[in-house]
């Protein structure tokens, strides 16, 4: 009984040990990873009162997670985006989601450019909070003259051999001014 005790704890010290060695720490599905590499006219404001906010370029990245032996089967069919917002001050309230179709491919080992790609639409800027800035020139909720956000985009697509593939997200942060 003894024995049997004190093999208890060496059995789970080495289970655990086991459990947390990994060969790599990125689990995504399939053998490529799609990546946000760059952005290119990003705006430090956007004005409550427009009826769009774009990117001025953004590039997406295909990387094999094995960099020998690439196919055309991991070129990625994209599919769409979504951009979501977090306040940067005191405020709880949020412009909705916005979730777009987006349609290109992205080669193994390639990158694909996008120009004036939207991250807020009008559902954005005429709801509130966005909306109280336009309306007032103030956030109702917070009494300022300034909402600042946190823009993060993450963009999905499947490879040609059908793997689903998301990007991590990517974020930007902006000041939503009347």
């Amino acid at each position: 009984m003894r024995r049997q005790i004190a093999v208890l704890p060496l059995f789970l010290l080495a289970a655990l040990l086991v459990g947390s060695c990994r060969a790599r720490t990125e689990r995504s599905e399939g053998s490529v990873l799609l990546s946000v590499s760059h952005f290119d006219g990003l705006p430090l404001s956007v004005s409550a009162s427009s009826s769009i906010a774009q990117i001025g370029t953004l590039t997406l990245r295909n990387i094999p997670k094995v960099p020998t032996g690439t196919s055309a089967l991991q070129d990625i069919e994209l599919r769409s985006y979504e951009v979501t917002y977090e306040r940067l001050d005191s405020g709880r309230r949020l412009p909705p989601v916005l979730i777009e179709g987006l349609f290109g491919i992205v080669g193994v080992n390639g990158t694909s450019d996008f120009n004036n790609l939207a991250f807020m639409r009008p559902d954005q800027l005429g709801n509130p909070p966005l909306s109280d800035l336009r309306r007032n020139g103030v956030d109702s909720e917070t009494g300022s003259r300034v909402i600042p956000l946190r823009i993060t985009l993450r963009f999905f697509g499947r490879t040609i051999a059908g793997d689903d593939i998301a990007s991590e997200p990517a974020s930007f942060n902006i000041d939503v001014v009347p």
